[in-house]
C-alpha cells in the first residue's frame, strides 16, 4: 500500500492519460448528448444499480413523459411506476418525486448549482451528487462510484475494503486533490468509463486497453485478480410464494401491494405465502371468494432482489366470476397503466398471452 504522498504523485499523473483515452473512447450514451442538470440527474438515478444496456430504452421514453422537474413533481404514483416498470429498485422512482416537488418548491424549478444542496435532496447521496454537480455544472467534486473505486483500488494496490464507507471517503478526498479543475465532469465520467469498460470486475481487466496500466501497481504486480477487496454480502433470505393469474371475462386479477416494504404500492398478482400444492392453491382461492372453473399448474420462477430471493410457484387460473376483492384489469390496462414490478415478468407473460386469446 503506498503512502500518502506517494499516492497522491501517482494520482497526479492520471488526468493527462485518462482523459486523452476518454476523448476517443467515450460510449455515445443519450444523456451524454446535451447534459442538462434534470438529464444528468434522472439518468444517474436510474445507472445505479442497473447495467447500461437496461437503462437505454427506459431513459428517453421517461424524459419524453416528463421532460423537467415540473412535469416529474406532478405526476400521479401510478403514470411514474408504469414509466419505471421493469427497472426495478421502485423507491428510486419515489425519491426522484420526492426531490423534484422540493426542486419546484425550494429551487425555482431547476436543479441547485451546488453539491451540498443537491445532496440535500432525495435519493441523491455524495456520489449522484457529484455527479450532477461536476457534469451539469462544471464543479470539480469528485463522483465515487464501485467502478470509480475498483480503477484506484487497483492503481494504488490498495487492500482497504470497497464495501467500507470509510475507504470510499479517503478515495473521494485523494481525487479531490488532482482533479483538473477545468473538466471535472470529463473526469469524473473518464474514470467511471474506464472502470465501466476496461478496468472490469471479477479479475478480468483488459490492462492491454487500459491508458493508466503504466501507472497500476495491480498491473505491474499481477494483483489484479486479487483487487479490489471487498466483504462478502449477507446471504439472501430465500421466500417461498405462490402466484396465481386468475382470468375471468377477458381480465386478470390484480390487487396493490401495501405502502411500505418491498416493492411498496405496485400492483401484484393474487399471491400466497409458501409453496402450495394444487389442493392448498384451490383451498386458498375459496377462501379468497374465487370459484374455480379451472386451475393449471405453471413453471416455477426465481427473482433475486438485494437481500430477498423469491422462489415462485405459479398457478393459472379460469374463474367463475370477477370476485374476490380484486382489481380486474384488461390487456389494454396491463400494458398502459398497471405496473408490475420485474420479479413477477414470467406470469406478466403469460397473462397477456392468454388475455390475448380469443377464447378470454
Amino acid at each position: 500500500m503506498l503512502q500518502n504522498a506517494e499516492q497522491t504523485d501517482v494520482l497526479s499523473r492520471i488526468p493527462g492519460p485518462l482523459l486523452q483515452w476518454y476523448g476517443k473512447n467515450a460510449r455515445i450514451l443519450p444523456w451524454r448528448d446535451a447534459p442538462t442538470p434534470y438529464r444528468v440527474w434522472v439518468s444517474e438515478i436510474m445507472l445505479q444499480q442497473t447495467r447500461v444496456t437496461a437503462v437505454m430504452p427506459y431513459y428517453e421514453r421517461f424524459l419524453r413523459a416528463l421532460p423537467s422537474p415540473a412535469a416529474l413533481a406532478a405526476v400521479p404514483d401510478d403514470r411514474l411506476m408504469k414509466l419505471w416498470e421493469g427497472l426495478g429498485y421502485y423507491t428510486r422512482a419515489r425519491n426522484l418525486k420526492k426531490a423534484a416537488q422540493m426542486i419546484v418548491e425550494q429551487f425555482h424549478g431547476d436543479l441547485p448549482a451546488s453539491f451540498d444542496a443537491l445532496l440535500s435532496l432525495p435519493g441523491i447521496g455524495s456520489y449522484t451528487a457529484g455527479a450532477v454537480a461536476s457534469i451539469a455544472f462544471g464543479i470539480p467534486v469528485p463522483a465515487v462510484d464501485g467502478n470509480v473505486l475498483r480503477v484506484i483500488s487497483r492503481v494504488l494496490a490498495s487492500r482497504a475494503d470497497i464495501a467500507d464507507a470509510k475507504t470510499k471517503q479517503h478515495v473521494e478526498t485523494a481525487l479531490s486533490a488532482v482533479m483538473p479543475r477545468d473538466c471535472a465532469g470529463d473526469f469524473n465520467q473518464a474514470l467511471m468509463e474506464l472502470g465501466a469498460t476496461v478496468c472490469l470486475p471479477n479479475g478480468q481487466p483488459l490492462c492491454e486497453k487500459c491508458p493508466l496500466a503504466g501507472l497500476c501497481r495491480a498491473h505491474k504486480e499481477n494483483l489484479t485478480g486479487e483487487l479490489p477487496v471487498k466483504t462478502s454480502k449477507k446471504k439472501r433470505r430465500i421466500e417461498a410464494r405462490t402466484i396465481f393469474v386468475i382470468l375471468n371475462e377477458g381480465q386478470v386479477a390484480l390487487k396493490k401491494r401495501a405502502g411500505t416494504g418491498l416493492l411498496a404500492g405496485l400492483w401484484e398478482f393474487p399471491c400466497a405465502d409458501g409453496a402450495l400444492s394444487t389442493g392448498e392453491a384451490r383451498e386458498y382461492l375459496r377462501q379468497n371468494g374465487i370459484t374455480l372453473e379451472e386451475i393449471t399448474p405453471l413453471a416455477p420462477a426465481k427473482h433475486i432482489f438485494t437481500h430477498i430471493e423469491w422462489h415462485m410457484t405459479g398457478y393459472l387460473v379460469k374463474a367463475a366470476a370477477q370476485t374476490g376483492g380484486f382489481t380486474w384489469c384488461t390487456l389494454a390496462g396491463l400494458k398502459q397503466s398497471h405496473a408490475l414490478p420485474s420479479a413477477f415478468r414470467a406470469y406478466t407473460k403469460i397473462a397477456e398471452r392468454e388475455l390475448k386469446s380469443p377464447g378470454n
